[in-house]
């Protein structure tokens, strides 16, 4: 399965508050899904913030504060690892570029830990 890097770029840059979180939680889902086999110190950190990125969004009432503080998060992840990714380098610098625009960082947030234990992910085809 390919992630789907302009889809989500395109997202961000039509502005992530418009996204509608059906949408939101499958694009997370693929990067879930690509990231299930990855073994780059780093990546587990980001599965662990999509998961917890896609439990909010799935809530009745998510907490936009927390949300804009995982998608912050997420932002620094992906830019670290982009580097060590050589077949997307750039589209991952990009990703990390727009989700840490994205979001505001806040460094007092908390693992959900909950979420982190149980994340979906699609087995590879």
């Amino acid at each position: 399965m390919a992630i789907r890097f302009a889809a989500t770029i395109n997202a961000f840059n039509r502005g992530i508050e418009d996204l509608k979180p059906a949408t939101a939680v499958s694009l997370i889902e693929d990067w879930e899904t690509a990231l299930a086999d990855v073994d780059v110190p780093g990546s587990k950190g980001i599965a662990r913030d999509l998961a917890a990125l896609r439990k909010q969004l799935e809530s009745a009432t998510p907490d936009g504060e927390r949300v804009s503080a995982i998608v912050a998060r997420l932002g620094d992840a992906v830019t670290k690892i982009a580097p060590r990714a050589e077949k997307v380098t750039d589209k991952l610098t990009d990703l990390g570029e727009a989700l840490g625009d994205a979001g505001s960082a806040q460094h007092d947030e908390e693992i959900d830990e909950a979420a982190a234990a149980a994340p979906r992910r699609k087995k590879a085809a």
